[in-house]
Parts: structure tokens; sequence; C-alpha cells
């Protein structure tokens, strides 16, 4: 014979209370349209990246959320991921994540600031020394670049950047943004 507990019984009994609860707030209609308002001004955006090679895997994934302020500001966060491994070198993860600013000056100019925090987890073969390389990178970038509609295309560049830079090999980077 199945013996049921005392607080099962009453785990059971308030998740019951709590689930219709959660159901008939669903139903009501006297939620703030305020909320309906704000996710109007945001939009989505980030970018995904594959590399694959012989010996070589890179894949990168960074989605954005922008809040549009008004139709020349636009203030962003982000998330950053990357997987990058050479077969008979290395492999990488890095992740972290990022707060920004577009401003639209004129329909087709776009100006960008974001700031950017990455945490690196590199682990270097037995070939190659066995070590590992654990760090924090953060990078500040300028951009500038050509809009059309929710299509952007243009450059930044890393005012934090400096030769001993284990991230980014330059501190001048193209870039394309799209939003929706």
């Amino acid at each position: 014979m199945l013996k049921i507990g005392g607080n099962f019984v009453k785990m059971i009994f308030i998740f019951g209370i709590f689930f219709n609860s959660a159901i008939s707030g669903a139903q009501n209609d006297s939620i703030p349209k305020a909320k309906g308002e704000f996710w109007k001004k945001v939009q989505f955006g980030g970018g995904i990246g594959l590399g694959f090679g012989n010996r070589y895997t890179n894949v990168s994934v960074s989605p954005m959320m922008y809040y549009n302020v008004n139709p020349t500001l636009s203030l962003g966060v982000g998330l950053n991921g990357s997987y990058s491994k050479d077969k008979n070198y290395y492999e990488s993860w890095i992740y972290g994540g990022s707060v920004g600013a577009i401003v639209n000056p004129i329909d087709y100019i776009q100006l960008s600031a974001e700031l950017e925090q990455l945490r690196a987890n590199v682990e270097f073969k037995e070939s190659v020394g066995g070590m590992k390389d654990n760090f924090w990178n953060t990078a500040l970038f300028i951009g500038a670049g050509y809009r059309s509609n929710n299509f952007t295309i243009g450059i930044r560049y890393n005012v934090l950047y400096d030769d001993d830079n284990r991230i980014y090999s330059d501190p001048w980077m193209p870039f394309v943004r799209v939003v929706f």
C-alpha cells in the first residue's frame, strides 16, 4: 500500500492553490497596459557565428536587447558566448555580458558605444605545454555605421585595447547589426 506523508500532501495543496491563483490571474484584464507599452519599445538583435575547418571549430552567440528611449536613442544589454577549438593546440570558452547605447543622429547614420566584460577559460594541449589560462577582459567599443531600416554595417574601435589583449587581435572590428 502506498503511504503519503503529511508534508507531501501540504506541498500538493500549496502548489494547487498557487497554480489556481496563477491561472485565475492570467485571465484578469485589470493588468496595467503600461507593461505592454514597455515591450512596444523593445527590439532584439545580436550575432551568430560559425566557423569550421580541418582541425578548427568556432561557435559564437551574442543576443542583445535594446530599449528605444526615443527615436534617436536606444539602450541595450546583451550576453556573449563562444567556443573555439583547434584540435592540436587549444580549446576555449569565452562568456560574459555587455551594456550599450545606440544613437541615430540622422536616418542613415548610427553611432554606438558598448562596454563588454568577458571571462575566458583557455586550455592548451599537452603538445604546446598543457597549461590553462583563465582571465577577465574588458572592452569599450565606440562605433559608427551606415543604417538602413533595421540593418547597420559599420566599424567599431576598442578604446581599451592594448597589445597584450588575449581575446581581440586588433582594436578595429567591422560589425553588422540587425535588430527586429
